[in-house]
């Protein structure tokens, strides 16, 4: 099944050149995902590429840094910003990207409106 999720411009854009492989997210999709469809957010808003989900981590926040952070995207300050509050967290490993040539509209595409974290898709 695949999942479309939205990810800040910045961050997906690392996502395709290879340098962030883990996605972080505090909630995590209730059914089997192997293939993500990225949404790039404002000020992008449109469809931009497309990962497999190679495994999904999900530890205390400490263990999750020790254990992606040479490959997470962010510095650590940003990490436990985004998991403040939290005890426990969840990246997904990202393998087999491929960063569209020409973006798609979310709208025209897909039927949706822009997902507030995901969407499952068919």
């Amino acid at each position: 099944m695949k999942a479309l999720l939205s990810i800040k411009p910045e961050f997906a854009n690392m996502i395709f050149v290879g340098i962030k492989k883990y996605e972080f997210r505090r909630a995590i999709f209730k059914r089997h995902i192997t293939k993500v469809i990225v949404y790039a957010s404002s000020p992008v808003k449109m469809v931009i590429g497309e990962f497999e989900v190679e495994e999904i981590i999900f530890h205390d926040i400490k263990t999750l840094w020790k254990m992606t952070k040479l490959s997470a995207g962010i510095d650590e300050k940003y990490f436990k910003k985004y998991f403040k509050n939290k005890e426990k967290g969840y990246a997904i490993k990202i393998k087999n990207y491929k960063k569209y040539k020409i973006p798609l509209c979310l709208k025209d595409e897909f039927g949706l409106t822009p997902p507030q974290s995901f969407s499952y898709l068919k």
